[in-house]
């Protein structure tokens, strides 16, 4: 009798078990690899992201070269620029999107095989528009690593450690700006503006062979979009089954999963004046007849039957049906935005990039045009830059987990909001530092003054980046690599505008009043984040009982 009101109310008398889904049982666990594995991941993806900031960077000392061989107007080379940064940060939302359903090595594979093609074709290009045309398809490709490269770190490591290897991963993408230069001048000096783009294609194919012995860190068990594609694919089971149910097959849903609400999570709202909100479950399907049921009844319970936390394992992935409505991007991007902390933090983050990418551009021009340097004099200055960027990227990160421990040894409650703590020590010093270096070259002094203050505008921007984009991470759990791809799109479109302003507002304003502004806006972003680090723990709370109550 128990067995036949089971199939009429499955859920009838069964309690949901509580779970971190960031923490589910997973089958080759990536947390529990082995060191060695983990730094040959790390050392992986820190090379294939180095290639996002050497297609901007490395083609800027042959852009003489193009314009006078393809018979360039200067605004299609600026279109040229400015529409790869675009692509780039926007792009990477479909990746993500495609990450979550079926993994992060198809994504590497597919997105790096596009950049080849772009950067040979590119290089074979005989008109502007081809050219331009293939930066568009390189943006394509280079624009999956920025957006899942950090979710793939966020796979193997643990919040606590995280900011460390964020900082190590985001070096990379800042030795483009910085050795970019140098590189393109040298191979532009030493050949012409194409073999840039032969270089180009040969580093990014060597990226290329080694994802092709990437050992894949994403478990869908883990990700939010199939957590949804699976209760999808149940209610539509339990449509069908209820049309076609007999006694002798039916669809007996067990056990209940709850993997949106923890205890910690439920002690949270509780400390912040919220109540709880009512849990999702998702449910693993087993198919069996009543007569199996029955003869479960009669045998005697086992440990794994009263286990408390039973594990789940990777093989119920394969029971999900996967559609197009799963890898929507749209949807996950709204489900981020809704939350006002993800939405203030990725705005302080894009203007941080944007700041970066309208400071290497303009330097450019002033170091060539005011103090009469070539690309590779340029490029060599400008690594005052890099080097300030890469050491603040590390020393961030490693400085936002250490304060995140000593605020965990004084016995608070550990919360992703604990990470911004880190900023307060910038608040002033980067926007003085932006606009100092702006009237220095306003008033062309000696380039040794412009060399210290880049590399504090480098350390302190950079600084402030690696330690939101890891508060992005660790803010979403289960949902990392599409946050980290919304603030991407944050970054494109900003450095976009960026670059279409830039040389206007240069040539109007100056670089003293250009710094100046981009000074009080830097000074925005430090308080946007402070703002967030006072009050991301409620909006959080309140998003996350709003989106459970649906």
């Amino acid at each position: 009798m128990a067995s036949v009101n089971a199939l009429v109310n499955p859920r009838q008398n069964r309690q949901p078990i509580s779970h971190d889904i960031e923490h589910v049982q997973v089958d080759d666990d990536p947390r529990e690899w082995t060191k060695m594995r983990k730094t040959c991941i790390l050392l992986t993806i820190f090379s294939a992201s180095m290639i996002a900031g050497l297609n901007s960077n490395l083609y800027n000392p042959a852009i003489s070269q193009i314009k006078l061989q393809l018979q360039a107007s200067s605004a299609e080379i600026s279109l040229s620029l400015s529409l790869y940064i675009l692509i780039s940060g926007c792009f990477g939302v479909a990746w993500s999107a495609v990450s979550e359903v079926y993994g992060r090595k198809i994504v590497y594979i597919c997105s790096f095989g596009l950049s080849v093609a772009g950067n040979v074709a590119a290089a074979t290009a005989q008109s502007i528009a081809v050219l331009i045309g293939m930066r568009c398809l390189q943006a394509v490709g280079s624009s999956a690593v920025i957006s899942i490269g950090a979710a793939t770190l966020a796979d193997m490591y643990d919040p606590h450690e995280r900011g460390t290897f964020m900082g190590l991963y985001l070096c990379a993408p800042l030795l483009g700006p910085a050795i970019g230069p140098m590189i393109g001048g040298l191979l532009t000096q030493a050949f012409d503006w194409r073999a840039t783009f032969w270089f180009l294609s040969a580093f990014t194919g060597i990226c290329l062979l080694s994802f092709v012995f990437f050992k894949d860190t994403f478990r869908q068990e883990r990700s939010s979009a199939y957590q949804a594609a699976l209760q999808l694919t149940q209610e539509r089971k339990a449509r069908r089954a209820s049309h076609f149910s007999t006694f002798s097959q039916a669809t007996v849903v067990e056990p209940e999963v709850v993997l949106d609400i923890s205890r910690e999570k439920a002690d949270f709202y509780a400390a912040e004046g919220v109540g709880t909100p009512e849990p999702k479950s998702y449910s693993l399907e087993i198919h069996r007849t009543v007569q199996d049921d029955v003869e479960a009844e009669q045998t005697p319970a086992t440990a794994m039957d009263t286990d408390p936390r039973p594990e789940i394992k990777g093989t119920t992935c394969k029971k999900v049906k996967h559609t197009l409505h799963n890898m929507n991007p749209v949807r996950p991007i709204i489900a981020v935005l809704r939350r006002f902390n993800n939405l203030a933090t990725s705005l302080a983050s894009g203007l941080c990039f944007a700041f970066g990418y309208s400071l290497t551009y303009t330097s450019t021009r002033t170091l060539s045009m005011r103090y009469g340097y070539d690309p590779l004099h340029v490029g060599l200055i400008l690594l005052a830059y890099g080097a300030g960027s890469a050491t603040g990227s590390v020393l961030g990160g490693r400085w936002s987990d250490r304060v995140m421990a000593k605020l965990k040894a004084t016995g608070q409650r550990p919360v992703p909001e604990m990470r911004l703590d880190s900023i307060k020590y910038i608040v002033c010093l980067l926007p003085g530092i932006v606009s100092a270096y702006g009237w220095l070259s306003e008033k062309h002094v000696h380039v040794a003054a412009l060399c210290v203050t880049l590399s504090f505008a480098g350390f302190l921007s950079m600084w402030l980046y690696s330690i939101t984009l890891t508060y992005i991470v660790d803010a979403n759990v289960g949902r990392s690599s599409t946050a980290v791809a919304t603030n991407s799109c944050f970054r494109g479109v900003l450095a976009f505008v960026a670059a279409e302003v830039a040389v206007p507002l240069q040539d109007s304003i100056g670089d003293g009043g250009l710094y100046s502004l981009w000074a009080g806006l830097l000074l925005m972003a430090t308080f946007l984040t402070l703002l967030v680090r006072c009050k991301g723990s409620r909006w959080r709370a309140t998003a996350e009982q709003k989106e459970s109550s649906k």
